[in-house]
């Protein structure tokens, strides 16, 4: 599967952005999905994940309660939102595709997306 981020920017300390990860392939709705994101100078760190219907999802302790990951298998995308953004928050953002569920480890994903960079100014 090909997989095509968008929807990154530049927003300021606060605000909202709504990421876009769309999928190339019929098999899109057989891949769980993540988000992943990384900093300069920084490892590549989790985000959010969803299990192959969208009914279970799970995030990293520092975006929890901000960030909701979510996707529509008809539309072969999976999205995050992205709310109360923090400049720490500022990053590459990447989708991926290909790991176990509820696989918290880049190493475990197969296919990733170009990236998309986010930015929060304070």
């Amino acid at each position: 599967v090909q997989l095509q981020a968008s929807g990154g920017g530049l927003v300021q300390a606060g605000g909202y952005l709504r990421l876009s990860c769309a999928a190339s392939g019929r098999a899109f709705s057989s891949y769980a999905m993540a988000w992943f994101r990384q900093a300069p100078g920084k490892e590549r760190e989790f985000v959010a994940g969803i299990n192959r219907s969208g009914g279970s999802t799970y995030y990293a302790d520092s975006v929890k309660g901000r960030f909701t990951i979510s996707r529509d298998n008809a539309k072969n995308t999976v999205y995050l939102q992205m709310s109360s953004l923090k400049p720490e928050d500022t990053a590459v953002y990447y989708c991926a595709a290909g790991g176990p569920l509820h696989s918290r480890d880049a190493y475990d994903y197969r296919f990733w997306g170009q990236g998309t960079q986010v930015t929060v100014s304070s």
